[in-house]
């Protein structure tokens, strides 16, 4: 198999760009590992400069997240109301989803992008849940930039002294992610007639068959 470092040897920011693209549409890859070796690599040698591994690394992050999302919206929203009854996922429950995703979207879609679970699966949502484009692509490329940079700099300055940082912080982070998943959830759960009626309200009639407005928050 071969690893980040031989790939970025071999084909320098576009082996970040394709990987971060990829693990942004779904698939289960090192984005973040990649970026990082890519940016200390970078800090050993002028083969590599690091502003092309940051903008390389948002670039991809931001294209595959939008190409995530158009699959969430055009294909995964029509099996979710074609087939979503078989697993529990009534009209009511998918409204749900769009009511909760149009209120606090562009904070499960920003902040995931820093989170290893969310951050293959946060694009998917928003699509599936008809979260509106622009408010998106907004969250979505801050986010983006933001992890680049952070991350792309962290390691090209602390060269591979960051390792010893960020293995402890990603674990860190996706228990606090997995925990705030499972309170959510819970809390969703003990609220859900509650949401069920005001998402109800916010969404009348049948589901949408194309993406949502924002919802107005009271």
């Amino acid at each position: 198999m071969i690893g980040p470092t031989t790939l970025i040897m071999k084909y320098g920011s576009f082996a970040v760009a394709g990987v971060v693209c990829l693990e942004s549409m779904g698939l289960p890859l090192p984005g973040e590992a990649i970026l990082i070796a890519a940016a200390i690599y970078a800090g050993k040698t002028a083969d590599l400069n690091i502003v092309e591994v940051i903008a390389a690394a948002a670039a991809g992050a931001i294209v595959g997240d939008n190409i995530g999302y158009w699959i969430g919206r055009e294909i995964g929203f029509r099996l979710l109301v074609r087939y979503g009854a078989y697993v529990g996922l009534n009209e009511g429950r998918i409204k749900v989803g769009q009511y909760l995703f149009q209120r606090h979207g562009g904070k499960i879609v920003f902040f995931g992008r820093f989170i290893a679970l969310l951050r293959v699966l946060a694009a998917l949502l928003a699509g599936v849940n008809r979260m509106s484009w622009p408010r998106f692509f907004f969250f979505n490329a801050a986010g983006a930039i933001l992890w680049a940079t952070a991350f792309g700099l962290g390691a090209y300055t602390l060269g591979e002294e960051i390792e010893h940082l960020t293995r402890p912080a990603a674990i860190a982070l996706a228990a606090a992610g997995l925990a705030a998943i499972v309170i959510w959830v819970l809390f969703l759960h003990s609220r859900r007639e509650e949401l069920e009626a005001e998402a109800r309200r916010a969404l009348p009639g049948p589901l949408a068959t194309r993406t949502i407005k924002r919802a107005k928050r009271r």
